[in-house]
């Protein structure tokens, strides 16, 4: 709105006026016009439309390894809530020849490349799931070793949570000099040139290390800080529901009391399908495994494996015909953007 007025004004203003009579000099001297030539260029450049044709900020690069025996829930809340933040999140296996991998509980995740594949790229931050064996893999991948060794040693952010701070980046001597913490059982495994701490969420310098599964959301919110600012962080906790009112954070309420326990092992039915919110239906079949409940996961499409709302990419134990063959004590359904839309 301002740029018009002012182009009236300076066409205007390459007319000169009538010498007055008393002073014979122009009301517009040319040094005026030429200062105004150029706030009306700037006001044109900051206009809406400029600003939106201005090109958007690279997202940051991240880095998630994953291994047999890694911890889902860690490895999937990460790579979800990193890529809420607009984050280009690399899930990449370090087994040598698959890019399946069997992680803890049953669970089985495909990874976006092998890590041998990627292993030149340049990430912002590399974030290390816990989980056993999965952070012993780790331990023991000397390419992802070199990988992260030199990540560190060009100042980058480096995270690991629950057993991969102890097991992983602290076999490695990344950790010396450094306050960090760990899964409470892998404390005493720290070096001592470690300072530990039994925060739920440790940050020290470029490194963030966190205790496991429980923790796992507030890593990831620490991680999104860490890379793009607290305003951002804010943002993505904001829709998940992370901060109820306190003292209600495990209030429940029964409108028709039922007894749900049976007699033997539970059978237990989790579908999933392309758009399924991978953290949730993860959380799901994680913990009903901690709880020693027979779980299936079953497919809704043509194919074991589905691309989940996130891009992350799950695999199931059996397509859903065959699921169907037997009888469940209980079918959950985590939520599903294509059912949804």
């Amino acid at each position: 709105m301002a740029t018009r007025p002012l182009a009236t004004a300076l066409t205007l203003s390459k007319t000169p006026r009538a010498p007055s009579s008393s002073s014979g000099s122009h009301h517009s001297p040319p040094a005026l016009v030429r200062r105004l030539q150029t706030l009306a260029r700037a006001l044109a450049s900051s206009s809406p439309q400029a600003m939106a044709s201005a090109p958007a900020p690279a997202p940051k690069k991240v880095l998630v390894p994953i291994a047999n025996g890694t911890e889902p829930m860690e490895a999937v809340i990460t790579i979800d809530v990193l890529r809420r933040s607009g984050a280009d999140v690399a899930v990449a296996s370090v087994e040598p020849a698959s890019a399946t991998v069997a992680a803890a509980w049953g669970v089985k995740l495909a990874a976006d490349a092998l890590l041998a594949d990627i292993a030149d790229a340049e990430f912002d931050l590399i974030s290390l799931p816990g989980g056993m064996p999965g952070a012993s893999n780790f331990r023991d991948c000397k390419l992802l070793e070199n990988v992260v060794r030199k990540h560190v040693e060009k100042g980058k952010l480096c995270a690991a949570i629950c057993a991969a701070p102890a097991v992983a980046l602290g076999t490695w001597g990344l950790l010396n000099g450094l306050k960090a913490t760990c899964h409470p059982s892998f404390m005493d495994k720290l070096p001592s040139e470690v300072h530990a701490v039994e925060s739920r969420v440790q940050i020290d310098g470029k490194c963030v290390t966190s205790r496991g599964p429980g923790t796992a959301m507030e890593y990831s919110i620490v991680l999104v800080e860490q890379l793009y600012g607290k305003e951002k962080a804010e943002e993505v906790a904001g829709p998940m529901v992370m901060h109820p009112q306190h003292g209600v954070e495990f209030s429940t309420k029964e409108l028709n009391s039922t007894s749900w326990n049976v007699g033997e092992t539970p059978s237990i039915l989790v579908p999933i399908a392309n758009g399924t919110e991978e953290m949730e239906a993860t959380m799901i079949i994680d913990i009903l495994c901690r709880a020693k409940a027979n779980v299936v996961v079953a497919s809704l499409e043509d194919k074991l494996e589905v691309v989940a709302s996130r891009k992350v990419k799950m695999v199931a134990d059996v397509m859903l015909d065959d699921a169907l063959k037997q009888q469940y004590d209980l079918i959950l359904l985590p939520p599903m953007q294509n059912l949804i839309n």
